[in-house]
């Protein structure tokens, strides 16, 4: 069977349409259609029930979904395989949201130069959920987020558990208003929390997505915000911030997400390597 049609199943089975697979994947919606049906004749099974809401998967189609993501796996790696620089024995690719690049990425890197010099390494940033999606469609080894919600054929470890805490530039007797603090985006868990903390806590004047560039901005200007405890760990060594007293912490835990079906030996060795880079960072 063609991989490409396999790769137009699951898109289909992630947007919940034809349209939107055919969007995606830069097709018509009839060649889609027609992928579709091409496969659901061989297998002589339906494999979704179409409305005017989208598709679903029909019984068929949710156990072949199993297969098809495993299939696109299978071919990716063996892609990738066959092209291997001079000298290497496998390639990895990993990807992880862009707040967890530095410094933990980084580090990781160095360790995979240093430990694993028979691997190639392909790196890529993107959101928590299109991270998410790669693993599951095969076309990422493994992924470094933070928030990880169970999906089939994913298994999510953690990584690290850390807290954001807030924090306030020096000198502390410098009074603060509600206009400096700037609101960072951690995601819908930490923003619940955050609202359930402070209800009275008017909407920030500034709102940054983005730690490294929040930080570099509160420091410039002066201001308050929720950072991770262990990048902001110089900072307060250094006497240029300063733990706000009696304010509430949250829980913003790492996990490493990789596919059920990666290979246990490289995925060991990956592992092992981002536990060191977390050490370090």
């Amino acid at each position: 069977m063609d991989v490409a049609v396999a790769r137009t199943f699951l898109e289909i089975v992630k947007t919940g349409s034809f349209v939107g697979a055919a969007a995606n994947l830069n097709l018509t919606q009839t060649a889609v259609s027609a992928r579709i049906r091409g496969l659901e004749a061989q297998l002589d099974r339906p494999l979704f029930v179409r409305n005017k809401a989208g598709a679903r998967l029909t019984p068929a189609g949710e156990q072949f979904l199993r297969f098809a993501t495993t299939m696109v796996q299978v071919w990716d790696r063996a892609r990738r395989a066959i092209a291997l620089p001079p000298g290497r024995d496998t390639v990895v690719t990993i990807g992880a949201e862009l707040s967890l690049w530095s410094p933990l990425l980084r580090h990781w890197l160095l360790w995979m130069r240093r430990e694993c010099p028979d691997i190639a390494v392909s790196t890529s940033i993107d959101t928590s959920d299109r991270l998410m999606e790669r693993v599951q469609d095969g076309s990422l080894d493994v992924a470094v987020v933070y928030a990880a919600p169970p999906l089939p054929g994913v298994v999510a470890e953690l990584l690290f558990e850390e807290k954001l805490v807030l924090v306030r530039t020096t000198p502390t007797d410098r009074p603060l208003t509600a206009e400096d603090h700037v609101a960072i985006d951690w995601g819908a868990d930490f923003a619940a929390g955050y609202r359930s903390a402070f209800p009275e806590q008017p909407n920030a004047v500034v709102s940054i997505d983005y730690g490294p560039l929040a930080l570099d901005y509160i420091l410039a200007t002066g201001g308050s915000g929720y950072f991770r405890e262990g990048f902001i760990r110089p900072h307060l060594a250094e006497g240029r911030l300063a733990i706000v007293a009696d304010s509430p912490a949250f829980s913003y835990s790492a996990h490493v997400v990789h596919s059920a079906t990666a290979d246990a030996g490289v995925m060991e060795r990956i592992r092992r390597g981002l536990r060191a880079a977390a050490g370090a960072a």
